[in-house]
């Protein structure tokens, strides 16, 4: 299993590192006296290595998900400069909505899938140039630089998580660096977390109140998604392919 860049703790160049940890993020929301809308987990210093003591991931309540919402996919999108161009099967999606519908009750569930941050990522495997790279707490990216757009992991990724960048793209976020011809998906927000912060799609999930979304660090037993995934249990969306996603289901 290739995982070369996620094995060397300290080999994000300085450059990625300030791509990395361009953006800027609030620690904590207040909205209302003696509440906050989110914890935020611990900044990394910036000359703290990535470490594989932490791994982000994300539980879905897809219970909570109201199927009209889109309050994730809208906040990913404005905080990556996602935009449309009339041609939805091929514009770029970091989350889509889908819905599932059991054909035997007709009880329908509406549910966010992104970029699963796979322990075992199959599109890292079949990069050939190691653009597609999983970092050591389990983000999984692509490098921009050296993605020569083949885009043999959007053919190896199960989930359909990835996108193609077919048109040029400007007014690009500092924090989210984009190209024409290159690969993308969620990064998880990534910057926001080097910073301390959690993600957009969490946070926007947050201000709908529908607490659909919780953030956090799966290695941590005390962690709030740790607590939960203990307490609840939660499905991970084709498990029997053995990649491990870091993100999590509950209700399906």
């Amino acid at each position: 299993m290739s995982d070369t860049k996620s094995s060397t703790p300290g080999a994000v160049n300085e450059n990625r590192r300030r791509w990395l940890q361009g953006g800027a993020a609030a620690a904590m929301i207040t909205v209302a006296p003696g509440v906050l809308l989110w914890r935020s987990p611990a900044a990394r210093e910036a000359d703290q290595a990535v470490t594989s003591a932490v791994r982000w991931g994300l539980l879905i309540y897809t219970s909570r998900c109201e199927e009209n919402c889109s309050a994730c996919v809208d906040g990913c999108n404005q905080e990556h400069g996602l935009k449309g161009h009339g041609r939805p099967q091929t514009d770029a999606q970091w989350i889509r909505k889908i819905t599932l519908r059991d054909p035997t009750s007709g009880h329908v569930r509406s549910l966010p899938v992104m970029c699963q941050h796979c322990e075992h990522p199959p599109c890292v495997d079949v990069c050939p140039t190691g653009a597609s790279f999983k970092r050591a707490d389990g983000i999984v990216l692509v490098d921009k630089h050296i993605c020569i757009g083949c885009r043999y992991c959007m053919m190896a990724c199960p989930y359909k998580a990835r996108s193609f960048v077919h048109e040029e793209l400007t007014d690009q976020k500092p924090h989210s660096p984009r190209g024409k011809g290159t690969v993308e998906s969620c990064t998880l927000c990534v910057h926001r977390i080097d910073a301390g912060g959690i993600p957009a799609c969490v946070e926007a999930c947050e201000r709908t109140g529908h607490q659909a979304l919780v953030f956090g660090d799966l290695n941590d037993p005390d962690s709030l998604i740790s607590t939960k995934l203990r307490e609840l249990g939660a499905t991970q969306i084709r498990d029997d392919l053995g990649t491990n996603p870091g993100v999590y289901y509950r209700g399906i």
